[in-house]
């Protein structure tokens, strides 16, 4: 958004305090051989003409110099105001977090939370996989015969400030009454896992937290739902893999065509996800040829099916449905909406054959710290009217090649680099979630305002 600026000023005489020309009352040439107290000159014809001339141009001086002060003005403001305001707007760090304080920071001094790097605490995990019956079997890596925990110790610490230090008890206060809905793919299932398990070490009476149809968390259910009935809310989760509909082969298709994913319409369960209290929406695993091409599935606008569409063209054609239908749907005055950036895989090889699961975080990103899924979100981001928090996990999650399920799921002959362990990685974009999530509710003592978005 630019703000533009409009100035009309009129000058006149009155305003700047700034007479007209004063007529003179020149005497008569034969008064000048009167003995005068007055100098000779100040009666002169040529002094008076100059005098007359300067007193007309006294105004424009006041003029020019009125502008040049406002251009010196202004230019000034350029330098010292306006990329200080562009950064506050596009979300350039400007907040930093001091003693679990989050607080806004001069232009000097900002920082960006997704800029920062891995460092061992004690304090984690903070929670225990085993005391969590949310965890579904194939993310509990030491359930499932991991050794090694270090993986479970890593703290992501920014740059130029520090996340705060999770307070279950200020968070359940937080999401009292409300309604939290996640959508997305497997991985956002982890998070939401995640997140259940994070909530419940601030709960005495674990048997009052339960799945609202008494199902067992498992990935092949559409719709999960927790409740925490002590604090009266609910964390959800929807899959929906594309976010857009996914329909089987349309009349007149070629034969390879055996599906399609009707990128102008949305998710035909999208009506469930409206009146949440906040949504937190990723997609991406899935938009592969593996899952799409090689099964025979294709694109779709209207009637037409797009042959030849690639797949980043038609992941952000779907996003922009997405986006269309959150500011057509969603109020924005009660619902908080997230966007969750691509988390990177670790696969050795293409063929995502070999998983080498590292015992400690990589030293270097190795490219997989930008995708162009995550570009594509910010792409559509930009655009919208309703404000959007994108948590941009990418370049934070591509050093943790050790966080991977790896071998330690509920099929061990089935590598996966792909998956989180938990506890573990999501713990983390939950925490930073919960922050922001915190500042936007104004639950953080010392905000001065609230977060609308990441950095760009």
């Amino acid at each position: 958004m630019v703000n533009k600026f409009s100035r009309s000023t009129s000058f006149n005489r009155r305003a700047l305090n700034v007479e007209g020309p004063r007529i003179l009352n020149v005497p008569s040439p034969k008064a000048l051989n009167v003995l005068s107290t007055k100098p000779l000159w100040f009666t002169s014809p040529r002094v008076y003409h100059r005098l007359c001339w300067v007193s007309r141009l006294f105004p424009v001086l006041i003029l020019a110099g009125a502008l040049l002060s406002f251009i010196i003005l202004l230019n000034g403001g350029y330098i010292y105001v306006l990329p200080s305001l562009s950064r506050a707007f596009h979300g350039y760090g400007v907040l930093t977090f001091n003693d679990s304080v989050l607080t806004f920071n001069d232009s000097r001094n900002v920082c960006d939370i997704f800029d920062g790097r891995w460092v061992i605490d004690d304090d984690y995990p903070l929670y225990n996989a085993s005391d969590c019956p949310f965890v579904e079997q194939g993310f509990d890596c030491l359930e499932n015969g991991r050794k090694d925990k270090d993986y479970l110790k890593w703290r992501w610490k920014p740059k130029n400030c520090d996340i705060p230090r999770f307070n279950v008890h200020n968070v359940l206060e937080m999401l009292r009454d409300k309604r939290i809905v996640f959508v997305g793919d497997s991985m956002s299932r982890t998070q939401w896992e995640s997140l259940i398990c994070l909530l419940m070490t601030g709960v005495e009476d674990k048997k009052s937290v339960y799945e609202v149809n008494g199902n067992k968390i498992t990935k092949r259910i559409r719709f999960l739902g927790v409740r925490f009935a002590s604090f009266n809310f609910t964390i959800e989760f929807f899959r929906s893999v594309f976010l857009v509909q996914h329909g089987w082969m349309p009349r007149h298709a070629p034969k390879r065509v055996r599906s399609t994913l009707k990128l102008d319409k949305l998710d035909d369960i999208s009506n469930e996800w409206i009146n949440a209290d906040v949504l937190i929406f990723n997609s991406g695993q899935w938009w592969v040829p593996g899952k799409l091409f090689e099964t025979g599935c294709y694109f779709q606008i209207g009637n037409s099916v797009k042959l030849g569409m690639s797949i980043p063209a038609a992941y952000k054609t779907a996003l922009s449905t997405w986006a269309s239908w959150v500011e057509d749907t969603i109020d924005a005055n009660r619902t908080l909406v997230f966007f969750r950036t691509f988390e990177p895989s670790h696969w050795s090889e293409k063929s995502r054959r070999f998983c080498n699961v590292t015992q400690n975080p990589l030293s270097e990103t190795e490219g997989r710290d930008q995708s162009i899924f995550s570009e594509s979100v910010f792409d559509v981001v930009k655009n919208m009217t309703v404000p959007i928090t994108i948590l941009q996990v990418t370049p934070m999650s591509a050093f943790r090649r050790d966080a991977h399920v790896g071998r330690w799921s509920d099929n061990p002959l089935v590598p996966d680099c792909s998956h989180w362990c938990l506890p573990g990685l999501p713990d983390v974009w939950n925490e930073i979630f919960l922050s922001y999530l915190l500042s936007d509710y104004g639950l953080l003592q010392g905000m001065e305002s609230k977060v609308s978005s990441f950095p760009f």
